[in-house]
């Protein structure tokens, strides 16, 4: 998925923000969502940015320990779709797909076929003498030997200093493009601002093209946004000896009863597709429609970090299995440890978290990881709007999903924050 940089920049910021979603979702919300007309705000907020002019639907999953989601959704899955948007309305969420590989990473750490800290060039050897742009951006041409290693708790936390073609800017941008090392499908016709440009055609050629790329960072010094976590499905199926996306629906997706949830969307399903929107100066311009997606279409590899398409109630399963400390239903699909491990802090020492974000965090497995008031707090956002968070400590999960790019050209997600503190301080002080 390409987009300048001021743009993925402004979206990084916006990823933050909306961390304190997480933050709001104290134990108290359990009085919230047992009375759904206590979050009168929330409920407002939806209505309000659905309709004419503004989105055609959305919706918002709320999960206690132990008990199934409660959303509140409202509107169609698309302006010249009526279908309804229901908790099986299908969503591409983008990089909400990077805690999916890191926990599947994890997996294998807790099966003793992965460790952490274990050189990334012991799996994939084309990674054993890395060079590392002289100033980060610059040339290509100006490098200098790696002096460390990238490891795999690198590439769970974005510290190997790897780019990333909606960060970077200059040269290697344009070295990446032209080699294919892009990740993300937006639309089959070209969308200026969003075009990503065309990938490889598997995940192995995506693997050796990133080892013939230089670095922008020293690996391990500097959290940077980056294909991390798409080059860890090419570590997952080489250790695993599955095809990523195989591995990801035998390992993962079955026993987390996540039926709906694809690299690529089945024609037969086609209908339950939402529409994405580019929106410009609010207008909303349909950019892949439901009934002609490309996602309809084989990608050129399964993206790790980008890749998917799901539901609210899928996500809420692989949510529900975190808070559960890696069971469901009464299987395990993940060791305990290894899913305490991947939801707290993985930074290596000395590495603060995502510096562009706002509250300050730390970073765990593909996911961002909260401190202070949002402690206990593990998820990430979607480039096209949508949001997965979960709350380790009170087993509480949140999500919303609406479809629009880029996911701040208005102020929809950020009021619906705004609306859920509101309606948490007022039910504070009723329970007073």
């Amino acid at each position: 998925m390409t987009m300048n940089s001021a743009i993925a920049r402004r979206e990084l910021l916006r990823l933050g923000a909306l961390a304190g979603l997480g933050a709001a979702l104290t134990p108290r919300l359990a009085w919230a969502v047992s009375d759904p007309e206590l979050m009168p705000q929330v409920r407002a907020v939806i209505e309000r940015w659905v309709g004419p002019g503004k989105f055609p639907g959305m919706i918002a999953a709320l999960g206690l320990p132990g008990k199934e989601p409660q959303f509140i959704a409202r509107g169609s899955e698309g302006f010249t779709d009526a279908d309804p948007v229901t908790p099986d309305s299908l969503f591409r969420i983008y990089s909400m797909t990077k805690p999916i590989t890191g926990m599947a990473a994890m997996l294998l750490i807790g099966e003793g076929k992965l460790k952490l800290d274990q050189p990334l060039a012991d799996i994939l050897p084309k990674f054993a003498k890395m060079q590392v742009q002289v100033t980060p951006d610059g040339s290509i041409t100006d490098l200098k030997p790696a002096r460390t290693q990238i490891t795999i708790r690198h590439l769970l936390t974005h510290t190997a200093g790897l780019g990333y073609t909606i960060i970077q800017k200059g040269p290697i941008k344009t070295a990446m493009e032209n080699a294919g090392l892009v990740a993300g499908q937006i639309s089959r016709i070209p969308v200026p601002g969003l075009d990503r440009g065309k990938a490889v055609g598997s995940l192995a050629l995506f693997a050796d093209g990133l080892a013939a790329m230089p670095l922008v960072y020293e690996p391990g010094t500097q959290w940077s946004y980056s294909l991390a976590l798409d080059l860890m499905g090419r570590v997952i199926e080489v250790v695993s000896g599955r095809p990523f996306d195989a591995f990801l629906r035998e390992r993962i997706f079955e026993p987390c009863g996540m039926a709906s949830t694809w690299f690529q969307v089945p024609k037969s399903e086609a209908k339950r597709l939402t529409t994405n929107y580019a929106v410009a100066n609010d207008v909303f311009i349909p950019i892949d429609k439901g009934e002609d997606s490309i996602y309809l279409d084989k990608p050129p590899f399964p993206m790790g970090g980008s890749g998917l398409v799901s539901t609210p109630r899928d996500y809420d399963r692989f949510l529900l299995m975190l808070a559960n400390y890696g069971t469901i239903d009464g299987h395990r699909v993940i060791d305990e440890a290894a899913v305490r491990l991947g939801t707290s802090n993985l930074l290596p020492p000395g590495v603060e978290g995502p510096a562009l974000m706002a509250p300050k965090s730390e970073f765990g497995a593909g996911g961002r990881v909260g401190i202070g008031p949002e402690a206990g707090i593990y998820g990430w956002a979607g480039a096209a709007g949508t949001v997965g968070m979960v709350d380790m400590r009170h087993g509480i999960r949140s999500g919303i999903y609406v479809q629009f790019m880029p996911p701040n050209a208005n102020s929809l997600l950020s009021d619906f924050q705004h609306a859920l503190r509101t309606d948490l301080m007022a039910l504070m002080e009723t329970r007073k």
